[in-house]
């Protein structure tokens, strides 16, 4: 751990503690979740075993980038790429006007774009609100936190490929709502992150929407 110099607290959870920290040689900022380990009993959490598995095998733009794992006699560092802060506090922040709609546009589409990267990895994220979703200056926001997520197999049930709905479907002035799309519970009639990006509200999306002040 001699590479890193921590520089701030930035967040701590139920296993650990995040730092902002920078990296002696490459002059990097980078983000340091450091893990506590009970030796005498599980030892290393399994949430912390699935993050590790699962970004090392998810590579995409709107996923935050695990750098490293450094394992010390009763510690364990994850090193992440940083960005800046969680959504949360960024929604916080506006409070008063609101969030700009073209901003709102460029983050569900790039979570989307996430989402729909793991789902065609076979991986559900599980643990998806803003404390989770992560923001920088240059108006990108990318998926964190996979200690709940689950690689699935292939279902019992067999679905077809094809989409049941003809996408000009959501292109009608009264279609069914996307958002309760979204939210139904049943996964069959459920809208698929894959097939919300082509809906119409993202026509004139601007991605990513850059120099956020945070």
């Amino acid at each position: 751990m001699d590479t890193f110099q921590k520089v701030e607290k930035i967040g701590e959870g139920t296993y650990g503690v995040v730092y902002k920290a920078k990296n002696k040689v490459t002059g990097e900022t980078v983000a340091l979740k450091k893990i506590r380990l009970d030796t005498e009993t599980e030892g290393v959490p399994s949430t912390a075993i699935r993050e590790i598995s699962l970004l090392k095998e998810l590579s995409h733009p709107n996923i935050v980038k695990l750098r490293d794992v450094i394992h010390t006699e009763n510690k364990l560092y994850l090193v992440f790429e940083f960005l800046h802060q969680d959504l949360k506090k960024f929604m916080d922040s506006f409070t008063v006007a609101g969030i700009p709609l073209p901003l709102v546009k460029s983050y569900l589409f790039q979570l989307l774009q996430g989402l729909a990267f793991c789902h065609s990895h076979r991986v559900l994220h599980r643990d998806l609100k803003p404390q989770n979703l992560l923001i920088n200056a240059q108006g990108e926001i990318k998926l964190a936190d996979f200690g709940l997520a689950r690689a699935f197999g292939v279902p019992v049930r067999t679905y077809t490929h094809e989409v049941t709905s003809s996408p000009a479907l959501f292109m009608h002035q009264h279609a069914p709502s996307s958002y309760m799309e979204m939210l139904n519970y049943d996964p069959i009639k459920r809208i698929s992150a894959k097939n919300a990006l082509v809906h119409r509200y993202f026509r004139d999306v601007t991605m990513p929407i850059p120099h956020l002040r945070l």
